[in-house]
């Protein structure tokens, strides 16, 4: 954890708000992307961050800061966003219309295209949120395994077989054109 993140962790401990609005700032555009390969439902995905945001607002006293706040925050999201896919008639990531996938410049490297959309559409939310947020958001296995709430060599196995799966499919893409 950044030193300025944790001084901004502390005041919002301590009730200070626009220490939170900076934490908001800071983690709401990587929040709202990493959800947004759940649901191509703009407001959905809107919904799911400011769950996020206030169930983290209203318990960053439960934050003991042995991980990453930003781990932290998805998992709580990841939550809020399994709660409401329990639930009837949300418009979610399954069904037939794929998200944007928006990067920023550091992520240049990645080259989407719709035949990946699809290949990672087809990927279980399982494989799909460990590549996501290895490849994509740059997280270690050790924060995905807390977010996931799965273990470490789990979070690198699943990694392992999402990209295997994709590089087979791909392959497959590619001999049928």
């Amino acid at each position: 954890m950044i030193q300025h993140e944790a001084t901004l962790i502390d005041k919002a401990k301590r009730g200070n708000q626009p220490a939170f609005k900076k934490l908001y700032d800071v983690h709401v555009e990587p929040l709202f992307r990493f959800m947004r390969q759940y649901s191509n439902d703009t407001v959905q995905v809107e919904e799911w961050v400011q769950r996020a945001f206030i169930k983290a607002f209203n318990n960053v006293q439960s934050f003991k800061g042995n991980s990453r706040f930003a781990t932290w925050l998805f998992t709580i999201a990841l939550n809020e966003m399994r709660t409401d896919l329990r639930k009837p008639n949300i418009l979610s990531f399954t069904n037939n219309e794929l998200p944007e996938i928006h990067f920023l410049q550091e992520e240049e490297r990645f080259i989407w295209s719709d035949s990946m959309k699809t290949l990672l559409h087809e990927l279980d939310e399982q494989k799909r949120s460990v590549f996501f947020l290895y490849e994509v958001e740059g997280y270690s296995h050790a924060e995905i395994a807390t977010m996931l709430n799965i273990n470490e060599s789990a979070s690198r196995t699943t990694l392992c077989r999402a990209k295997q799966w994709l590089r087979t499919q791909w392959e497959q893409m590619e001999k049928a054109i």
